[in-house]
């Protein structure tokens, strides 16, 4: 049921989370504005959102509702344009806290006074941002799960400042698009989940470039472990690893202890292009078969 208060959505940002967000609000009848600086990005965007909606609406009898969905979602390279009639925007820029400031003072000046601003953020509090707007009381943040089709779970927290109107709101629009909302009691950084999984990140981190462990033998174990079809190097992989770097260096700029600062091989990494999945080469090679996918590569090798 869609929520009454939010019927369009505007998503700031059409890189890798930016269109998995737009794509599932999409199919769940919400009205979409993708807005992005890149051409290329919106290009890409629209290819990976209609791919999307178009293999949830496949079947004769949701013909009619594929083009209706499809007739709702647009994209934007102008910001005005994009959040004009927006009931809730989502920032889903680079994890950079002087760029999701100017960011969100931007959506400040050109947003409808009622709407809701959002981060989708992975470690930023949105207290961090809210002195960049006008509206205090209508900052959220609401973080995102990678593929959502697999992990339908939102992170919401407040701001300094936000009202109880807005997180309520904001809690119905994530239980609206089929998605559990993780709610955070107090500022936290990393919220829920994702605190958990920053510590295996970086304990998985260390063990590789300590020279402790080969990744392989890492994402082995957790898989067989925890029963998942991908361990943490692969994940981390499927995010970026420039993201995944940006997200540690933030940990590290909050806590200025040298054990979160990430270490230098993977930012040798990052500096040769070695992005993952969206570059084609990360701790896996992206380009041709995946080793991790096939159930070899967890059984024990017979001589």
């Amino acid at each position: 049921m869609l929520s009454k208060e939010i019927k369009v959505v505007a998503m700031i940002g059409a890189g890798w989370m930016g269109k998995q967000i737009s794509s599932w609000v999409a199919t769940k009848g919400y009205a979409v504005r993708i807005y992005d600086v890149s051409p290329k990005a919106l290009k890409a965007a629209k290819e990976f959102v209609t791919q999307t909606v178009e293999l949830t609406f496949m079947s004769p009898e949701d013909k009619g509702k594929l083009q209706e969905i499809l007739g709702k979602i647009t994209y934007h390279d102008k910001l005005a344009e994009s959040v004009r009639d927006a009931d809730l925007i989502i920032e889903a820029v680079p994890e950079n806290l002087d760029l999701k400031r100017e960011v969100f003072s931007e959506i400040d000046k050109l947003a409808p006074p009622h709407a809701i601003i959002a981060t989708n953020s992975s470690s930023i509090p949105v207290s961090k941002i809210e002195d960049a707007v006008k509206r205090k009381d209508k900052v959220l943040n609401i973080h995102f799960y990678a593929p959502i089709y697999q992990r339908p779970m939102v992170d919401i927290m407040r701001g300094t400042r936000t009202s109880d109107e807005t997180f309520e709101m904001g809690k119905a629009w994530i239980e609206s698009i089929d998605c559990v909302p993780l709610v955070v009691k107090k500022e936290c950084l990393g919220f829920v989940f994702n605190r958990v999984w920053r510590a295996v990140k970086k304990e998985c981190l260390k063990i590789w470039a300590g020279g402790y462990a080969d990744f392989r033998d890492v994402d082995r174990g957790w898989r067989i472990f925890t029963g998942m079809n991908m361990g943490p190097f692969a994940l981390m992989d499927a995010v970026g690893l420039d993201v995944v770097y940006d997200i540690e260096m933030s940990y590290y700029n909050e806590s200025g202890n040298p054990d979160d600062k990430p270490p230098k091989a993977l930012k040798d990494m990052i500096d040769r292009g070695e992005l993952g999945m969206k570059s084609g080469k990360g701790f896996y090679d992206w380009k041709g078969p995946l080793d991790f996918t096939s159930p070899e590569f967890i059984k024990p090798k017979k001589k």
